[in-house]
């Protein structure tokens, strides 16, 4: 069974440092006449330095006292006190724009069918779906026997979820023999799950709980023995778990642990269910070991020994290894071997400098390539007797995002794909494999009403100042006047190898509809245009993802689709640190900055080896405390370290209290220190989610709102509606 929902990528890294316990400012904490004021006035916070020594550079951090001490404990009254008060600050400032707030959230909600369900899909012998309940902000997990019968609510968020102010569901799996579910769930946005397990033909709950997971849950071949991975002290995965059903989880096995602080480690199967993989690495090298899924103590089997920069994945089809890797060619190759031999590979596809393979997906009688072209999506089906003859399936756009959907079973003759554009919903297709036709099983619906003929999409590439081209996804409403008089949204992310895909958004329409160009800059960092344009946005060559933001902003301005002053942007997490960076660099560019949990202090946060992703972060970013050259580097574009005596435009800043990734002192710090620093009062607001992590609030209307307040902030900023 390969139902179940994982772990979604989240972004980034985190922050760090200790200090003495400092108290606020008076003027940190709103008093009785300010709250009366027509104009609130915006906490102030104590300054007290801490001075650290690094590579022989003093660094003065004033609000270093804003990382509680207790940390990943935060009951610091006087940080607390703080952070309260910026919130306070927040509603005050935003409470003339109410109505406004409120209109873009009922907007945003019409667009969405309330109640509204998935496409079944059939795994084993069940056909599986989700579905949304009129009003309610979480899912409902359901399934039906494929021979026909009533549908079983296996799951039901709703109830899980009831009471809390926050919850959002981390994995489930359902046994091979279709009598139980396991699923983890997190109540308080720490990203530490804990594990129940339900007996789907009686309903009741197991008296198994495993606390403190964050992995994948994977069921041996019995239905008897469960494995998952636990969260260490640093809130990093290095673990895999065996648990026996009915035994406390004391009585655990682990049966692989990683060395390395710098490797994660995750957990799946091959498709055809027959292995166990547990797979090792940090961001550019991995390792993969194989256990068969009906001897979970077997010793694994290492299929080849981890070399620094090589990455590469493994499936398994009738005793033969398909390994998707980048170690002869940077846009990566399909190689086989035996399981006698599995380090001796044999390309069966060779990389490409045009053709960057994304991922490769076995099924029984074929195999799946998932591929980029200039950028655009391709999907090729491949006979094992044919494999170099691709099979592409084609499109109705010139510009879109595609990719397999939910495809559980090892033998399909109909594939699942997702596919959408920037003005096309998504929309759920089957392609045969016989006929080669797609067939359309839903159009995701707009209640209140869509047409895509009054919007336009069209792709076009920015010359940056080292003379690259950088693509930008746009869409508007047809008719627009290029004479620079449009208002801009600028979106970016720019690391990891993370594409933003030029999607379809009915948030965005709020946007759009009311005069403004959305846009999406596809920055070196990305891997957008294949793999080097990802190598070219990393370590030593970060700063070409800020550069390539601003010279697109500034192409866009030169093109005429906007004016400096009139675009807002966007970036959270480690497109927040862009959003930092450029913040500094070009204020005279931007109307409104938003900056989701963004990783702004990155000096302090990459040498503190206590924080849950710093050693892992090290290959992406640089280490700065062994080398002298990564300081040199990080600190020269560092967002909290670059805040200089100058105006700033608006911003709104967010944070979650129980963020692993992004901690919230770093927020936190860096708009204190921009407060303290610049030359103007531009309104500057710092939301944090007293209750919630790195994703924000959970629920559909709850995320939903914090769109609309984002929005609003956006439009009044801008002037373009009061």
């Amino acid at each position: 069974m390969r139902f179940f929902a994982a772990l979604a990528p989240l972004g980034l890294a985190l922050t760090a440092l200790a200090g003495p316990a400092p108290v606020l400012a008076q003027k940190a904490a709103m008093t009785e006449t300010t709250a009366r004021s027509e104009t609130p006035q915006p906490p102030v916070a104590t300054i007290i330095p801490h001075v650290t020594v690094r590579h022989g550079v003093t660094m003065t951090d004033d609000y270093h006292w804003l990382k509680d001490q207790g940390y990943p404990k935060i009951d610091d009254q006087p940080v607390l006190d703080y952070l309260n008060a910026e919130n306070a600050y927040f509603d005050a400032v935003m409470k003339p724009h109410a109505a406004l707030t409120e209109r873009l959230f009922q907007e945003m909600r019409g667009r969405i069918k309330e109640a509204d369900a998935s496409v079944p899909q059939k795994d084993g012998d069940y056909l599986y779906w989700v579905e949304y309940e009129e009003g309610a902000e979480y899912k409902k997990y359901y399934r039906r026997p494929v021979a026909g019968g009533d549908k079983q609510l296996i799951l039901d968020e709703v109830a899980l979820a009831a009471g809390k102010d926050y919850f959002r569901l981390g994995a489930m799996a359902v046994s091979p023999n279709g009598k139980l579910l396991a699923f983890s769930v997190d109540d308080n946005g720490s990203e530490r799950f804990e594990v129940r397990i339900r007996d789907l033909t009686t309903g009741a709950m197991l008296p198994d709980v495993i606390p403190g997971t964050l992995s994948a849950l994977v069921w041996t071949k019995g239905s008897d023995v469960l494995l998952y991975g636990l969260a260490n002290e640093n809130w990093r995965t290095d673990n895999v778990w065996m648990h026996r059903l009915g035994t406390p989880q004391s009585a655990d096995v682990q049966i692989y642990k990683e060395q390395d602080p710098g490797f994660g480690v995750g957990i799946g199967t091959t498709a055809a269910e027959d292995y166990i993989v547990i797979g090792a690495g940090d961001n550019e090298t991995s390792e993969v070991y194989l256990l068969p899924a009906d001897e979970p103590t077997a010793k694994p089997m290492l299929v080849s020994a981890r070399q620094k920069g090589r990455e590469y994945s493994v499936d398994v089809r009738d005793g033969t290894l398909y390994i998707l890797t980048n170690d002869d060619h940077v846009n990566f190759r399909v190689a086989t071997a035996s399981l006698a031999a599995p380090g001796q590979w044999t390309t069966l596809i060779a990389g490409s400098d045009d053709v960057y393979i994304t991922d490769l997906s076995i099924f029984r009688d074929y195999f799946v390539l998932e591929t980029r072209e200039r950028g655009l999506d391709q999907i090729d089906v491949r006979r094992y007797d044919a494999p170099t003859r691709a099979g592409r399936i084609a499109f109705p756009e010139t510009t879109y995002v595609a990719g397999l959907g939910d495809n559980p079973e090892y033998h399909q003759d109909k594939l699942r794909i997702d596919y959408e554009s920037m003005i096309t919903p998504d929309t759920v297709y089957d392609y045969d494999i016989a006929t080669g036709k797609l067939a359309a099983l839903k159009v995701q619906e707009i209640p209140s009403g869509y047409d895509a003929s009054k919007y336009t999409t069209e792709l076009v590439n920015i010359r940056a100042r080292d003379g690259t081209l950088v693509p930008v996804s746009l869409m508007y409403k047809k008719g627009l006047k290029r004479d620079g008089s449009a208002a801009m949204h600028l979106y970016v992310y720019g690391s990891y190898g993370f594409r933003v895909p030029p999607g379809f958004s009915t948030t965005r329409l709020s946007l759009v509809d009311r005069g403004m160009i959305y846009a999406i800059a596809h920055v070196r960092g990305g891997d957008d245009l294949g793999r080097k344009w990802y190598l070219a946005g990393k370590l030593f060559d970060r700063k070409n993802s800020f550069n390539d933001f601003i010279d697109v902003a500034r192409g866009l301005i030169t093109e005429k689709y906007t004016s400096a002053g009139k675009i807002s942007i966007e970036g959270r997490s480690a497109g927040g640190q862009v959003m930092g960076v450029v913040y500094n660099e070009a204020p005279e560019l931007w109307g409104a900055v938003l900056a989701g949990v963004p990783f702004v202090d990155v000096i302090n946060t990459m040498t503190d080896e206590s924080l849950p992703l710093t050693p892992g972060e090290w290959p992406e970013w640089g280490n700065p405390i062994t080398d002298k050259a990564a300081f040199d580097y990080m600190l020269s574009y560092s967002p909290y370290d670059q805040v200089r005596a100058q105006a700033y435009p608006p911003m709104l800043v967010s944070a979650g209290l129980n963020d692993p990734r992004v901690t919230y002192w770093e927020p936190a710090k860096w708009v204190a220190k921009l407060r303290a620093t610049r030359t103007n009062d531009a309104t500057l607001l710092l939301r944090t989610n007293m209750g919630a992590g790195h994703g924000g609030k959970s629920g559909r209307w709850g995320a939903l709102r914090e769109d609309a307040e984002e929005f609003a902030f956006v439009l009044t900023q801008l002037g373009v509606e009061k």
